[in-house]
């Protein structure tokens, strides 16, 4: 969605664990307590001292501040970001130099310099040992692309008895294949590859590629081709399927109609537009095989492909073929998307209709009915909305805009008041998509509507206190602390048999106690140093502890350098549930750096100074550049708290400068200065009401006027939940929400 000023950045969805035997939480509970002895009570084996251990801690105190210069070679590539880290290995002996080397190597393999890369891997084996596999296997990566693959053989032969339990022992053999091919050896390669078809690689796409290139160069076209097709249809989104596609052209191996229309239909499904659009015109255009009614289709499915594209005009519709089957729905469903973008709802809706009568189980009817519901729900027209949600669950109860349409169509006749109707679907949506990121806030609205509705207070405090049990730091927790205050003290009642369906998380068993003597773990630290930042997570993953560790451990590593939008994107990545979890069940250490507080002391002071909640900047901080002072949004936004331009010299010229230019607004201190201001403005432009306020710096003011405006809700929870763009919604929700965990962590209530 377009937004108005500023960018955000939002949450990856967490993925579902098990049940856990908690089902109320006490929030009062103090969450002071020692983490790391509450930690070192769950079984954490520390591993003890070893050689290897020895040999990588010294080396990575011997590079330790190698990172600044090696993360800046890896972002500007300069001759003199070069120079510097060049410099830094030719200064330092040993270790230090061979990690220096690794960085210089890494980037001249980003800049295709793979005679210069390999050199530098060569030198960094010569000088260190600690990540000699790292060297050994970075060294035939570039030869192997530098066209040298004799170099690479000898550093990949029996490469996993050279470095038992390397990260690289798994592709090691892969690679070595690939250098067999290059150097002219398809026997070669089959020697390495065969042996390990039916192992736990085996089925690697990567593997599976370069298995039939070695049968193609061999002359066995029939295993390679059998291999060619099954990744190009198996595996149409990996990088090795245009390879595939290409190398059965060369066997002169012919694809059928069919299967390139399943390959065209898979980039379709995954919004690969321009790559389906390409094929299905291709394919019209193809052999005289195809009857005319095929061509037909083509031509309308490569349409779908153009409005996908924003670049189909209603003439280009009305020009397609008339046919007789599914495709037929595919130019109604074009049509009455476009009767949608001009505004056209009578004709959409007729479309729809049509669609419905000689259509009801064509996926293009499903696709109109999702479009539709969203079209009302923009123009707020809650009836029309629901009408659409509620036709699209029954006629496509499994489809994936299911579980979204269900919530909607509940919603929207919570907002006609038929309350019924409301308590009915919401009771559904907890019973039938009980995995769903909509079951928080049906279970807050059934609550409500126990509560202000049907007068049932002890249910309605079933209801919460599920949710606050299950969802405890959820911004509709928040929204059931505050009713279960109101409410008080009711006679208990047995739940509501829709409640049994909630399904609680089980605590992760996280510890903040860090295995110092694993050798994954310093070697992460060590590649850090380095700037080999894509290998810190995977070499971390290798230690068989990491999983109540690895990411604290990770974005420690990040955190240690200051790099705090790394440090929270990691911890982000970990898909630990951190808002269904109580902030006492997980270490201190977590939370502060899912919540992080750099640039605490002038944030503090810029916020007192314009009567703000510094929480609350942080938190809008959080969720706007997640603490990235160079942030620069596709809508021209700048820095930590993403002002327009602007909005920026607007600012700057009211406090007596006039010379200000855009690039100031990534200095933290100048954005926090300029952005605390604005956002002051932004909640008194609505009266120090923060959710108008919120919503608009996310979207703009003329859509929260047109939100405001229709002036029928019960309180602002009501108004909140009815933001149609669901991007502002989870915004001013999410803001919200860290807000309080903020306080939470850091003891302010």
């Amino acid at each position: 969605m377009t937004v108005s000023g500023h960018a955000t950045v939002t949450a990856k969805p967490r993925a579902s664990v098990s049940k856990r035997s908690r089902q109320t939480v006490d929030s009062s509970r103090s969450h002071g307590e020692n983490s790391r002895t509450h930690a070192a009570l769950r079984g954490v084996v520390l591993p003890v001292a070893t050689a290897e251990s020895r040999r990588l801690s010294i080396a990575f105190i011997a590079s330790a501040q190698l990172r600044p210069m090696a993360q800046q070679l890896v972002m500007e590539r300069s001759a003199a970001a070069y120079s510097g880290v060049i410099a830094y290995a030719a200064g330092h002996p040993g270790e230090a130099a061979a990690a220096a080397e690794l960085a210089v190597g890494h980037a001249y393999m980003l800049d295709h310099r793979y005679t210069e890369a390999e050199d530098e891997f060569r030198q960094a084996n010569l000088h260190g040992a600690a990540l000699d596999d790292y060297a050994d296997y970075l060294e035939a990566q570039a030869a192997v692309q530098g066209n040298r693959a004799q170099d690479a053989i000898p550093l990949l032969d029996h490469f996993a008895d050279r470095h038992p339990g390397s990260l690289f022992d798994a592709s090691a053999p892969i690679l070595l294949a690939n250098a067999y091919l290059v150097a002219g050896d398809a026997a070669g390669a089959l020697r390495v590859l065969q042996p390990l078809q039916n192992g736990s690689i085996g089925n690697q796409v990567d593997f599976r590629f370069v298995l039939a290139k070695a049968y193609q160069v061999s002359g066995n076209a029939e295993q390679a081709a059998a291999l060619y097709r099954g990744i190009y249809l198996g595996d149409p989104l990996s990088p090795e399927a245009k390879g595939a596609k290409t190398q059965m052209a060369a066997m002169n191996i012919p694809l059928s109609a069919a299967e390139r229309k399943r390959h065209a239909d898979a980039m379709f499904n995954a919004t690969q537009y321009t790559e389906a659009e390409e094929e299905y015109r291709a394919l019209q255009k193809g052999g005289n095989d195809l009857s005319q009614s095929d061509r037909d289709a083509l031509d309308i499915y490569a349409a779908v492909c153009d409005l996908r594209l924003k670049k189909l005009s209603r003439d280009d519709v009305e020009h397609l073929p008339v046919t007789g089957d599914d495709s037929a729905a595919l130019k109604m469903y074009l049509q009455s998307e476009l009767a949608r973008n001009m505004g056209n709802t009578d004709e959409h809706d007729a479309l729809v209709q049509q669609l419905m009568d000689h259509y009801p189980q064509s996926r293009w009817l499903e696709e109109a009915l999702y479009s539709g519901g969203n079209m009302y729900l923009i123009h707020q027209d809650a009836a029309k909305a629901t009408e659409e949600y509620v036709a699209l669950v029954q006629h496509f109860p499994r489809s994936t805009y299911a579980p979204s349409s269900h919530w909607h169509a509940a919603w929207g006749s919570y907002r006609l008041r038929r309350y019924p109707d409301a308590a009915r679907l919401m009771d559904e949506q907890i019973m039938d998509y009980p995995a769903g990121t909509e079951i928080p806030g049906a279970l807050y609205w059934r609550g409500r509507l126990y509560e202000d509705v049907e007068q049932n207070f002890s249910q309605a405090l079933n209801y919460y206190n599920t949710l606050n049990a299950t969802y405890v730091n959820s911004y509709y927790a928040i929204l059931a602390r505050q009713r279960i205050a109101v409410i008080g003290q009711r006679p208990a009642v047995p739940p509501a048999p829709a409640l049994a369906s909630v399904r609680a998380v089980e605590n992760p068993e996280l510890t903040d106690v860090l295995p110092e003597n694993d050798p994954h773990l310093i070697k992460a630290r060590l590649l850090a140093n380095a700037a080999l930042n894509e290998y810190i997570r995977p070499e971390i993953q290798l230690s068989e502890t990491s999983g109540q560790w690895g990411a604290f451990a990770e974005a420690e590593i990040y955190e240690s350098f200051g790099e705090n939008s790394r440090a929270l994107q990691a911890m982000k990545r970990s898909k630990i549930p951190f808002f269904a979890l109580p902030v006492n069940e997980v270490p201190m250490a977590y939370w502060k750096l899912v919540f992080p507080r750099p640039y605490w002391q002038q944030l503090e002071s810029d916020s007192r100074a314009n009567g703000l909640d510094p929480f609350l900047v942080a938190a809008l901080i959080r969720q706007e550049s997640e603490f990235n002072p160079d942030a620069v949004s596709r809508m021209n936004a700048y820095g930590l708290m993403q002002l327009l331009p602007s909005v920026g010299k607007s600012l700057a010229k009211k406090d007596g400068e006039p010379n200000f230019t855009t690039s100031e607004l990534l200095d933290p201190s100048t954005n926090l200065r300029l952005g605390t201001q604005d956002l002051r403005k932004s909640i008194d432009r609505y009266n120090g009401q923060l959710e108008y306020a919120l919503a608009a710096y996310n979207a703009g003011d003329s859509p929260v006027h047109q939100w405001m405006s229709t002036n029928n809700y019960r309180d602002i929870a009501e108004w909140v939940e009815s933001i149609p763009y669901t991007e502002t919604r989870k915004y001013v929700q999410g803001i919200l929400r860290n807000r309080e965990l903020y306080r939470e962590v850091y003891a302010v209530h």
